[in-house]
């Protein structure tokens, strides 16, 4: 059976705070287990969104994507997204919005409502650590996210 709920957190855990979505969806399995009123969560990680993601979002009531943005103000930003195509959508590596835009194509339907958590990161250097700043936000979306699903 598919968890109704899908938390999805891309990065490279080898380039700094690239790392950023793979760290959340640790954390965020950890912290829903302790909260079973948030119902059945399916945690997923990956490099990239790949045109093969969007299998995932079927049967799902909602969807958390959540990577590591340069461009989203410090802490984390949380917004709703919707099916787009864009510059990447024939690339392996695809934009959120892309995917969903695959998923109506193939299923032809309206993917299940989708947000987008960008965490603020500041280097991605491949051996980098996570930054001290990079910690902070990563706090501050774990609780953005637990109050997401309380709400």
């Amino acid at each position: 059976m598919t968890a109704p709920t899908l938390i999805f957190g891309w990065g490279n855990p080898s380039r700094g705070d690239d790392a950023l979505g793979p760290l959340f969806v640790e954390h965020f399995a950890a912290l829903a287990g302790r909260h079973p009123e948030w119902g059945e969560v399916e945690c997923l990680t990956d490099f990239q969104l790949q045109v093969e993601h969007a299998l995932d979002l079927q049967g799902r009531c909602r969807v958390l994507f959540v990577d590591t943005s340069l461009d989203t103000p410090a802490p984390c930003s949380l917004a709703r997204i919707e099916a787009a195509r864009d510059a990447n959508f024939t690339t392996h590596a695809m934009s959120p919005q892309a995917l969903l835009k695959v998923y109506a194509d193939i299923d032809d339907g309206e993917p299940p409502p989708c947000w987008l958590l960008a965490i603020r990161g500041e280097r991605f250097e491949l051996g980098e650590p996570l930054t001290e700043a990079a910690q902070q936000s990563l706090q501050a979306a774990l609780q953005l996210a637990a109050d997401w699903l309380a709400g």
